[in-house]
């Protein structure tokens, strides 16, 4: 009989609907072993996110080995690397993870330092699993892929495509409270329209109207900067004709048909994507920007600048909660964040 340490974990072997049992199943799995740079996280609380669900339903062979999903997580760590400098046993951290190695449903996780941020203090587990990915991907979408700089940007307009989603949540925060710019977003209806409100927007229009229309109704000609969280292609043209003469486009979202880049020309205007795991996926020179960025949300949140986007909890992290928590985003009405909590 093995002695090995084992774990509980959800994971599949299949890749189908959310509607099948078997879809997300609850198994045991070997505690990992860290390399150089890991963290061993005891985790304690995960959060849902789309990419969740689309890596679920892709169209794959089955596969040999369980595969973990998961890519957002608050956690103790309970053991290091060799090379481990940033965190030590007993820390309290939150991160999203890395696409390519198993995810955060699981008791235990490993996780690369440089892509790990010291957990809020003033948030519980439950509040803080709401944060990783969306902070990650709003920051770098708005910071780096958009190049929204306080110095330069203050009184500046930011379109956001689909606001009250959990990458929208903190976007609208962090170009309001943080950088200073007019935030205009879109939703479709009276709870999420209220929902971007509450969050420091300026104005909310209509996605399901016409989106040209309804924002030059604001008085607005162009948005300097649009930040697109859903459905590239079917608001290509509009974002296209509303962004500024030279001004920037960043989409998160991978187009469901093909779009027309050529709009831009006559603008000079910018188009760019952003993910966040790039970073991790590539090994890039500056991962550690992840470790950094991780940490100013922390202390912007233990600042009450922001705060987190949690809407749901559900408990206990098992198979049944997680199909029910896909299953809520695969609606697209999911208002800001769902968060697990709890084996």
């Amino acid at each position: 009989m093995s002695n090995t340490p084992m774990m509980k974990a959800v994971g599949l072997k299949e890749y189908l609907p959310i509607s099948d049992a078997k879809a997300l199943l609850d198994i045991n799995l070997p505690i990992p072993t860290p390399g150089e740079r890991d963290l061993l996280v005891r985790v304690e609380a995960v959060s849902i996110n789309p990419v969740d669900t689309k890596v679920r339903r892709a169209k794959r062979a089955p596969e040999e080995n369980y595969r973990v999903l998961g890519w957002d997580a608050v956690g103790t760590v309970v053991a290091v690397g060799s090379n481990v400098e940033l965190f030590k046993v007993g820390d309290e951290v939150f991160y999203a993870g890395d696409i390519t190695r198993p995810g955060s449903n699981s008791e235990f996780q490993l996780v690369d330092e440089r892509i790990t941020g010291h957990k809020p203090k003033n948030l519980d587990k439950v509040e803080a699993a709401a944060l990783p990915l969306t902070s990650i991907t709003a920051s770098e979408g708005l910071f780096e892929r958009l190049g929204i700089h306080q110095e330069k940007s203050v009184g500046k307009t930011l379109l956001i495509i689909a606001g009250a989603g959990g990458v929208g949540s903190i976007a609208i925060q962090l170009a309001k409270q943080i950088k200073g710019l007019h935030v205009v977003t879109t939703a479709s209806r009276p709870e999420s329209r209220d929902w971007c409100l509450g969050l420091g927007a300026d104005a909310v229009i209509d996605h399901q109207q016409d989106l040209v229309k309804e924002f030059r109704a604001l008085g607005i000609q162009y948005a300097d900067y649009v930040f697109c969280l859903n459905s590239t292609a079917q608001h290509w043209v509009a974002m296209s004709e509303l962004v500024a003469p030279q001004g920037t486009i960043c989409s998160i979202v991978e187009p469901e048909a093909p779009i027309d880049i050529g709009l831009l020309k006559s603008k000079s205007a910018h188009f760019v994507w952003e993910s966040m795991f790039t970073r991790s996926t590539f090994k890039t020179a500056d991962m550690l920007e992840q470790h950094h960025l991780l940490n100013r949300v922390a202390e912007w949140i233990d600042a009450g600048k922001i705060k987190t986007s949690l809407s749901k909890t559900l408990s206990p992290i098992n198979a049944e909660n997680l199909r029910l928590a896909h299953a809520q985003i695969e609606t697209g009405k999911t208002i800001g964040k769902i968060v697990l909590t709890d084996w």
